[in-house]
């Protein structure tokens, strides 16, 4: 499939009291120069993919200039940590207000582990949110070949109350009578639902996909399943309010996004 991809680098503004006069003038030159190297190497680092290459340049806040351009593409990449930053992991500040207040995906992009096949760890619970993330993932990537982890999380209440000890030591007969007990095997079968749902969205593609049921705090849970499973890339549904003024990420969302050892593709539930 051919693909248009537009290429952005933006450059700081020049401040007022530098508005005229040969410094405002080299300054502005040296700043040319440097977009130009930066977007040429960028160029570079496509390589010979099949698409129409787009270099554009900006001037102002990087965030501001790339979350207004969001709704006019399928997807926004960006990398976790601006020019020049030490890597010690999270979300600089531009990339932190990409991920907030996109209007459409983001792929923040971190080093790929795979050697081969491309791994991909899939977050899914159901909600409209998690299945547009995983159509969004056959639309938008060449999952031929690659390898599929589709994993549910299922949040229960006695983890929310610390009540997890407790539990582990009950008696198996008293579970399978109680309350909690009929909740557990209720969330299993919910569980089993929403993976079927999910697989069925991917039975067309040639890939290579496995199942995971696991309880506890969902980002806990996918972040250190994420680790474990050495993943190229983490799929994940964001929910969370959003008006003219402000949007919110979901919090699992956002802290996958923040905290994952590599790369995440964000969507947003469809307004």
């Amino acid at each position: 499939m051919h693909r248009n991809l537009d290429v952005l680098c933006v450059a700081p503004r020049v401040g007022q009291k530098d508005q005229s006069g040969r410094r405002r003038e080299g300054f502005e030159r040296r700043i040319l120069r440097e977009t130009t190297q930066i977007l040429e190497r960028a160029r570079a680092a496509i390589g010979p993919a099949p698409a129409t290459v787009k270099l554009l340049t900006g001037i102002g806040s990087p965030s501001a200039a790339i979350v207004n351009r969001t709704g006019d593409y399928d997807l926004t990449v960006i990398g976790p940590r601006g020019r020049g930053a030490v890597d010690t992991g999270g979300l600089g500040p531009v990339a932190s207000r990409v991920v907030e207040h996109s209007v459409a995906p983001v792929l923040v992009g971190r080093e790929v582990r795979s050697e081969q096949a491309v791994r991909v760890l899939a977050a899914v619970d159901g909600s409209r949110a998690s299945l547009h993330a995983l159509e969004t993932l056959a639309f938008l990537f060449d999952l031929t070949g690659g390898e599929v982890c589709l994993m549910h999380v299922a949040e229960t209440p006695w983890v929310q109350f610390g009540l997890e000890e407790d539990w582990v030591t009950e008696d198996e007969e008293v579970k399978e009578i109680s309350d909690a007990g009929l909740l557990e095997k209720e969330l299993g079968r919910e569980a089993e639902v929403v993976i079927e749902q999910a697989r069925n969205l991917l039975h067309n593609y040639r890939l290579s996909i496995t199942t995971r049921i696991d309880e506890g705090n969902p980002a806990n849970e996918i972040l250190s399943e994420a680790e474990r499973g050495q993943y190229d890339l983490v799929v994940v549904g964001a929910t969370g309010s959003r008006d003219l003024k402000h949007s919110m990420l979901g919090s699992v969302s956002a802290r996958i996004a923040w905290a994952a050892p590599c790369s995440v593709l964000i969507v947003r539930e469809r307004d």
